[in-house]
């Protein structure tokens, strides 16, 4: 989450008349993130998230994300619900942006997962997983390869700035995942973006899975992919095994994982890292001026990259 667009109190006050949600009590940024400008609103009925889609949001598939939130909410996933105004309509216009007015849920992402929140996530992926199977919309992964790909070119002339020898070891490892890239895995309905920061906690117990806005059709071992990358290193980017174990494990338990899941996940985790290393580059290189974000170190995933690079044997995951 970030704040982009600003919105003052009268366009806030014109769009909510749209609602019957009452009257804005308190409005203010979420600066978190680095995707969508996002606003908590309180009014005197309740509280939500109200979100103004930027950056990479191609309006024409925002429907796609909001159906497939109403269904996992419906489903029993702890996923936000978009608020329909008077007229049933969830899409909207706001600030010349598209916008929509989210349901709040409670609860606190973590900096720093413990073992038992990796166990809790484990669970709630392979259930969101199950529950995805039923939704009938697709839509492709526009950050897998040929996503990388384009990001790779884009950032190729400038990549040396942030680290030298940057760009070689992007392209060469590019190459490398091109060849070898996964083909045939259990494939479904999958968040692509599961970090920390968009899964609320109430204890261990999770609350919320949040911003389903790279959500889309892809294998669903690569979901655990991102998982591994985001929960289960440390602030030094040190690879905590014993977090890794319980959130695979409490995975397999919910959807057991196949035979050829296992055997792919050391390459899985190279294409996350390195899709977070492309995504982080191109924002540390072009950030948007007067935007009230802070974009991440792209070096963050460089290291998860040389880490997955020398696994050989998934089972070095969860020893």
């Amino acid at each position: 989450m970030a704040v982009y667009t600003k919105v003052d109190d009268q366009t806030l006050n014109a769009f909510l008349a749209n609602y019957d949600v009452g009257e804005a009590v308190s409005f203010k940024g979420i600066a978190e993130g680095v995707e969508n400008s996002n606003y908590l609103l309180e009014t005197t009925k309740s509280r939500y998230i109200l979100t103004l889609y930027e950056k990479r949001a191609n309006p024409e598939e925002l429907p796609y994300f909001l159906n497939l939130m109403e269904h996992l909410e419906a489903n029993g996933i702890p996923s936000p619900l978009p608020i329909r105004d008077k007229t049933g309509k969830a899409l909207q216009k706001l600030a010349g942006k598209p916008a929509c007015l989210i349901s709040f849920l409670s609860g606190v992402s973590v900096d720093y997962p413990t073992e038992m929140q990796c166990a809790a996530l484990g669970a709630m992926l392979a259930e969101m997983h199950k529950a995805g199977q039923s939704f009938t919309e697709s839509r492709a992964n526009d950050l897998s390869l040929d996503g990388w790909k384009s990001l790779a070119k884009k950032t190729q002339n400038r990549a040396d700035e942030v680290a030298p020898g940057l760009a070689s070891e992007i392209t060469q490892e590019i190459a490398s995942l091109s060849e070898n890239w996964p083909q045939g895995l259990p494939s479904g309905t999958i968040h692509a973006d599961l970090f920390p920061d968009n899964v609320l906690f109430t204890g261990n117990s999770i609350t919320g899975v949040i911003d389903f806005y790279f959500g889309c059709t892809d294998m669903l071992a690569y979901d655990l992919a991102v998982c591994i990358n985001a929960w289960c290193f440390d602030q030094d980017h040190n690879f905590m095994p014993a977090h890794a174990k319980r959130l695979v494990e409490m995975y397999d338990a919910h959807r057991p994982i196949s035979a050829a899941e296992i055997t792919a996940l050391p390459l899985l985790c190279r294409g996350a890292a390195m899709r977070f290393l492309l995504t982080r580059l191109y924002d540390w290189l072009n950030p948007v001026e007067g935007a009230v974000v802070t974009p991440k170190n792209p070096l963050d995933y460089l290291k998860r990259l040389k880490f997955h690079q020398q696994i050989k044997d998934a089972a070095q995951y969860v020893v």
